[in-house]
C-alpha cells in the first residue's frame, strides 16, 4: 500500500469535483457561465468562429483566477496588493549609500576645483 504525500505539505489541496479544488471548480463554473452569456448576447452580431474566440477570451480571466497563485497569494489577493502598492500607498525609494568604500570612490572621482574649495569658473593651475 502506497500513500502519496506532497513534499511541501502547505501545497496540499483537496480535490472536490473532477479533480479540481473547490476554488478552481467555482471559478471554472463562473467562466463557463460568462462564456454562455456572451454567446447568447453576441450571436446576432458575430459569426460562429469569431464568437467562439470571443467566448474563450471572455471566460479566460475568470477561469485563470481559480488557478493562478503568486507568492502564496490567490489572484484577487495579488490584485488587491498590487493596486495598493502602486496607486494607494506608493513610495519613492531613494538610494543613499553609507559605506566607506562609496565615500572613498566619490572623493577620488571629484574634480580638482571641488577638492580645494575653488569655484567651477576658476582656472586650475
Amino acid at each position: 500500500m502506497e500513500i502519496k504525500i506532497n513534499r511541501e505539505i502547505r501545497n496540499y489541496t483537496e480535490s472536490m469535483f473532477f479533480g479540481l479544488s473547490m476554488r478552481q471548480f467555482f471559478f471554472s463554473v463562473i467562466g463557463v457561465g460568462f462564456a454562455v452569456l456572451m454567446y447568447f448576447m453576441l450571436r446576432p452580431y458575430l459569426g460562429t468562429e469569431t464568437l467562439s474566440w470571443m467566448c474563450m477570451l471572455g471566460a479566460a480571466p475568470f477561469v485563470a483566477m481559480g488557478f493562478i497563485t503568486y507568492n502564496g497569494m490567490t489572484a484577487e489577493q495579488f490584485a488587491r496588493t498590487w493596486i495598493r502598492s502602486k496607486f494607494i500607498e506608493p513610495q519613492k525609494v531613494k538610494f543613499e549609500c553609507d559605506t566607506f568604500y562609496h565615500e572613498a570612490i566619490q572623493k577620488q572621482n571629484t574634480p580638482k576645483f571641488m577638492k580645494k574649495g575653488r569655484k567651477p569658473n576658476d582656472e586650475i593651475a
